[in-house]
């Protein structure tokens, strides 16, 4: 039996394709939006996938103030944070979050679903939320794909 036929094929930062992508966030679930662009920035969706390395692509994310929540979780859902002073406890609903950042409820969400250490980090600074259909990086060409259709 020849041992070498099953050695599992890690990616390197030499081997590792970065793309750019754009995802139109119109009517979208925030959820669900989230958990997909989350999938993309790890670069789960590749078949050179490596936990330990960043091999995402980066992610521009356009018409972010036209996000939806389902049910009562505009109002009823809270977001707590805390400033580390005694009774530095805030909260916030993400329709206060929304008010005055669109972009900050979306960077939110996905940044919850990344791994909460360094690669996190680092895997967070790829994602790029605009308000409007205009973005900043047309120069890296970046491809317009339909979340919807990856699984």
């Amino acid at each position: 039996m020849d041992t070498l036929s099953y050695k599992t094929k890690s990616a390197s930062q030499a081997t590792i394709n970065k793309e750019w992508v754009v995802v139109d966030a119109t009517d979208m679930v925030l959820g669900r939006l989230g958990t997909r662009v989350a999938k993309l920035l790890r670069g789960k969706y590749k078949p050179n996938y490596t936990p330990h390395l960043d091999c995402g692509d980066n992610v521009i994310i356009i018409n972010a103030d036209k996000v939806k929540l389902t049910g009562k979780k505009w109002n009823d859902r809270v977001f707590f944070s805390h400033s580390g002073y005694p009774g530095g406890q805030r909260e916030t609903t993400p329709a206060e979050m929304f008010a005055k950042d669109p972009t900050k409820l979306v960077q939110h969400t996905i940044k919850g679903m990344l791994p909460k250490n360094k690669l996190g980090n680092k895997l967070f600074k790829n994602l790029f939320v605009y308000v409007g259909s205009e973005h900043k990086h047309e120069a890296q060409k970046p491809k317009v794909i339909d979340i919807n259709t990856i699984k």
